[in-house]
C-alpha cells in the first residue's frame, strides 16, 4: 500500500505538520528526506531498512559518502541533500549563539560543539572567539592531527585572538576513540594556552573534551 493511501494522520509529512516534527519515528523524519521508496516498499518501510543496516539514524547521518551511497535508495544526490541539511543545522546552532548579549546558554553551547566534533574520525582543536562580552565572534579549527593526536601551538592561538581583536575564548577538541577523558597532554597544553593568552589578557573560559554523545569540561573539573 502506498503512503498516499494511508489514513492522512498516519503520513508523515502530514503528522510532522499537524504535530510538529518532534512527534514522528526516526523511520518517518528519514522517510520524509528519502520521499520516495524503492519497488515494493514506501518510503517508510524504506527507511526502517536503512535504519537496520546502518544501527540508527546517527550512524546513517555520520557516514562516510561511499558507505551511504552503498545503502538501497541512496547516492550521490542524497549525499549531498544530507550535508547541506547537517550544514545548516550547525550554522543555525552558531546563529542561535550569536544573537543576543552574549554566550547564556551553556547547553546551546554544548550542542553546538557537539554537532561539529563528535562524529570527526580526525583530531581537531577549535576555538570558539568571544568578545568582551562574550559574544560569539566566530568558530574556527585552528589545528587537525592524527585519530590520536593533535600538535597544537599556542603562539598560533594567540596571533589568531589577536586579530579577531578576541577578550575570550572556549577551547575545544574531539577524542576519535569515543571516550572524553581529558589525557594529561590535554591538561597540559590546556594550562599552556592558558598562560599565554593571560600576557595579552585574552581568558580562557572552558576547554570542552567531545567524545561520543559526551562532553566534559574542564571548568566544570576545576582544571582551569
Amino acid at each position: 500500500m502506498a503512503i498516499t493511501d494511508w489514513p492522512v494522520k498516519e503520513r508523515p509529512r502530514e503528522k510532522l505538520l499537524k504535530q510538529g516534527a518532534a512527534a514522528l519515528s526516526d523511520a518517518e523524519l528519514l522517510a520524509i528526506f528519502l520521499r520516495t521508496g524503492a519497488p515494493g516498499m514506501t518510503a517508510v518501510d524504506l527507511a526502517r531498512q536503512l535504519l537496520t543496516q546502518f544501527g540508527g539514524l546517527r550512524p546513517l547521518l555520520s557516514a562516510q559518502m561511499r558507505q551511504f551511497c552503498e545503502g538501497r535508495g541512496l547516492g550521490l544526490a542524497k549525499f549531498a541533500q544530507l550535508q547541506a541539511v547537517l550544514e545548516m543545522s550547525r550554522r543555525h546552532l552558531q546563529e542561535s549563539m550569536e544573537r543576543g548579549e552574549g554566550i547564556t546558554s551553556p547547553a546551546l553551547t554544548r550542542q553546538y560543539l557537539l554537532s561539529c566534533l563528535r562524529d570527526q574520525s580526525q583530531e581537531q582543536f577549535c576555538c570558539l572567539f568571544l568578545d568582551s562580552q562574550h559574544r560569539v565572534i566566530c568558530f574556527e579549527t585552528l589545528f587537525y592531527g592524527t585519530i590520536d593526536a593533535a600538535c597544537v601551538y599556542p603562539r598560533e592561538v594567540v596571533t589568531r585572538s589577536l586579530q579577531l581583536q578576541a577578550a575570550a575564548l572556549i577551547l575545544a577538541h574531539n577524542h576519535p576513540s569515543g571516550v572524553a577523558e581529558p589525557s594529561q597532554a590535554d591538561e597540559r597544553i590546556t594550562r599552556r594556552l592558558v598562560e599565554a593568552l593571560a600576557l595579552v589578557d585574552i581568558r580562557v573560559l572552558d576547554h570542552f573534551v567531545v567524545g561520543d554523545g559526551e562532553l566534559v569540561s574542564f571548568a566544570e573539573r576545576g582544571l582551569l
